[in-house]
Protein backbone atom coordinates (compact mmCIF):
# COMPACT_ATOMS: atom_id res chain seq x y z
CA UNK A 1 0.00 0.00 0.00
CA UNK A 2 1.20 3.16 -0.76
CA UNK A 3 2.63 5.38 1.69
CA UNK A 4 -0.53 8.36 0.61
CA UNK A 5 -3.04 6.09 0.67
CA UNK A 6 -1.54 4.50 4.16
CA UNK A 7 -1.37 7.74 5.61
CA UNK A 8 -5.11 9.19 4.55
CA UNK A 9 -6.37 5.76 6.25
CA UNK A 10 -4.58 6.53 9.22
CA UNK A 11 -5.73 10.21 8.93
CA UNK A 12 -9.56 8.34 9.02
CA UNK A 13 -8.62 6.01 11.61
CA UNK A 14 -7.58 8.43 14.13
CA UNK A 15 -10.47 11.15 13.07
CA UNK A 16 -13.45 8.76 13.36
CA UNK A 17 -11.40 6.90 16.74
CA UNK A 18 -10.65 3.71 14.53
CA UNK A 19 -8.29 1.18 16.13
CA UNK A 20 -5.81 -0.99 14.47
CA UNK A 21 -4.31 -4.22 15.71
CA UNK A 22 -1.04 -4.87 14.56
CA UNK A 23 0.49 -8.23 14.63
CA UNK A 24 4.27 -7.86 14.26
CA UNK A 25 6.25 -6.00 16.66
CA UNK A 26 8.26 -4.09 14.73
CA UNK A 27 4.94 -2.21 13.49
CA UNK A 28 3.93 -1.97 16.99
CA UNK A 29 7.47 -0.72 17.93
CA UNK A 30 7.15 2.04 15.50
CA UNK A 31 4.25 3.09 16.59
CA UNK A 32 5.04 3.34 19.80
CA UNK A 33 7.81 5.59 18.73
CA UNK A 34 5.55 7.82 16.70
CA UNK A 35 3.63 8.57 20.13
CA UNK A 36 6.36 8.77 21.99
CA UNK A 37 7.64 11.12 19.27
CA UNK A 38 4.11 12.92 19.33
CA UNK A 39 3.94 13.45 22.94
CA UNK A 40 7.49 14.75 23.38
CA UNK A 41 7.00 17.44 20.34
CA UNK A 42 4.39 18.52 21.71
CA UNK A 43 5.18 18.66 25.18
CA UNK A 44 7.34 21.57 24.45
CA UNK A 45 3.85 23.72 23.32
CA UNK A 46 2.76 22.62 26.60
CA UNK A 47 5.28 23.56 29.08
CA UNK A 48 5.44 27.35 27.45
CA UNK A 49 1.95 27.48 27.92
CA UNK A 50 2.03 26.24 31.57
CA UNK A 51 4.55 28.07 32.23
CA UNK A 52 3.07 31.64 31.04
CA UNK A 53 -0.49 30.51 32.49
CA UNK A 54 0.61 29.14 35.68
CA UNK A 55 0.42 31.82 37.87
CA UNK A 56 -0.43 30.74 41.58
CA UNK A 57 -2.09 27.09 43.13
CA UNK A 58 -5.11 27.75 41.48
CA UNK A 59 -3.96 28.61 38.12
CA UNK A 60 -2.74 24.91 38.03
CA UNK A 61 -5.63 23.48 39.59
CA UNK A 62 -7.96 23.16 36.44
CA UNK A 63 -5.44 21.17 34.07
CA UNK A 64 -4.70 18.85 36.61
CA UNK A 65 -8.77 18.00 37.10
CA UNK A 66 -8.65 17.93 33.40
CA UNK A 67 -5.42 15.19 33.44
CA UNK A 68 -7.25 13.06 36.54
CA UNK A 69 -10.32 12.93 35.00
CA UNK A 70 -8.81 11.70 31.32
CA UNK A 71 -6.67 9.37 32.78
CA UNK A 72 -9.95 8.07 35.17
CA UNK A 73 -11.93 7.54 32.54
CA UNK A 74 -9.04 5.28 30.63
CA UNK A 75 -8.45 3.54 33.22
CA UNK A 76 -11.75 2.56 33.71
CA UNK A 77 -12.01 1.26 30.16
CA UNK A 78 -8.65 -0.47 30.79
CA UNK A 79 -10.74 -2.28 33.71
CA UNK A 80 -13.41 -3.30 31.06
CA UNK A 81 -10.47 -4.48 28.67
CA UNK A 82 -9.73 -6.71 31.76
CA UNK A 83 -12.12 -7.76 32.09
CA UNK A 84 -13.01 -9.05 28.79
CA UNK A 85 -9.21 -10.68 28.50
CA UNK A 86 -10.49 -12.25 31.84
CA UNK A 87 -13.77 -13.35 30.30
CA UNK A 88 -12.28 -14.97 27.50
CA UNK A 89 -9.14 -16.75 28.91
CA UNK A 90 -6.55 -14.22 27.23
CA UNK A 91 -2.95 -15.56 28.03
CA UNK A 92 -1.82 -14.94 31.55
CA UNK A 93 0.61 -12.62 30.59
CA UNK A 94 -1.84 -9.93 28.80
CA UNK A 95 -3.76 -10.79 31.85
CA UNK A 96 -0.86 -9.49 33.89
CA UNK A 97 0.04 -6.12 31.87
CA UNK A 98 -3.60 -5.22 31.85
CA UNK A 99 -3.68 -5.50 35.90
CA UNK A 100 -0.43 -3.88 36.08
CA UNK A 101 -1.60 -0.58 33.97
CA UNK A 102 -4.80 -0.52 35.54
CA UNK A 103 -3.47 -0.61 39.04
CA UNK A 104 -0.68 2.06 37.98
CA UNK A 105 -3.78 4.06 36.52
CA UNK A 106 -5.83 4.11 39.80
CA UNK A 107 -2.63 5.13 41.54
CA UNK A 108 -1.89 8.08 39.45
CA UNK A 109 -5.86 9.39 39.83
CA UNK A 110 -5.00 9.20 43.50
CA UNK A 111 -1.85 11.11 43.31
CA UNK A 112 -3.98 13.38 40.93
CA UNK A 113 -6.79 14.13 43.32
CA UNK A 114 -4.15 14.73 46.12
CA UNK A 115 -2.50 17.47 43.80
CA UNK A 116 -5.66 18.76 43.67
CA UNK A 117 -6.65 18.87 47.09
CA UNK A 118 -2.94 20.52 47.72
CA UNK A 119 -3.69 23.40 45.62
CA UNK A 120 -7.29 24.06 47.35
CA UNK A 121 -5.32 24.06 50.86
CA UNK A 122 -2.07 25.71 49.71
CA UNK A 123 -4.67 28.57 48.63
CA UNK A 124 -6.68 28.35 51.83
CA UNK A 125 -3.83 29.08 54.30
CA UNK A 126 -2.12 31.51 51.57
Amino acid sequence: MSLARRSLMEAAATRFGWRRAYADTTAVDALLTEQTETAYTEAADHAALATAKNTDVLHVQPCVLDVRGRVLADVLYLEGLLAGARTRDLPPELIERLEDAVDHGHELTVLLADTVRTTAALHAAS
